[in-house]
């Protein structure tokens, strides 16, 4: 049976190869849609989720909100309002370099998110961080505007 999705990642590693980068570092798939892409859009925070909450309620247009909150698991960085707005503006998905709240919830939503795990302790609202900037994730560099793919497999990016 073969796969009804326009895209996996092996298949567009083994059709693009070197173009894309791999993202090594391990997310769960923790929202109601698998396989996600569109272009990038980034934060940069750490245990404050202002700038998320405000970005994702803004219009998405299919973009994916990628996350760089340093790998901290101390507070979510997204939980189900802040997913659900998300949903409401247009956004195809959110990878988060941190953890989440409500996951049932999430994963009832018809939106990709990949996070690191999941913490029921809020973060901050102070807004702290840097928005459309280049981020760092294990050695895979997010860019602004580039597109990337996320399935089940993983998460590639234009190089």
């Amino acid at each position: 049976m073969t796969d009804p999705r326009p895209f996996t990642t092996a298949d567009l590693y083994d059709e693009r190869g070197e173009q894309l980068m791999s993202c090594p570092r391990q997310f769960l798939d923790l929202g109601g849609v698998p396989a996600f892409t569109g272009p990038v859009r980034t934060i940069r925070c750490f245990q404050d989720n202002g700038l998320v909450k405000a970005v994702l309620n803004s219009p998405g247009e299919g973009a994916v909100l990628v996350v760089d909150g340093h790998g901290s698991m101390g507070t979510a960085l997204m939980g189900d309002m802040i997913a659900e707005a998300a949903v409401r503006n247009g956004w195809a998905g959110v990878i988060i370099n941190g953890p989440v709240r409500d996951r049932t919830a999430l994963a009832e939503l018809p939106l990709g998110i990949k996070a690191l795990g999941s913490n029921p302790r809020k973060s901050a609202k102070d807004g702290v961080g840097e928005q459309d900037v280049p981020v760092v994730i294990e050695g895979t560099t997010f860019v602004p505007g580039r597109t990337v793919w996320a399935d089940e497999d993983g998460i590639l990016v234009e190089s």
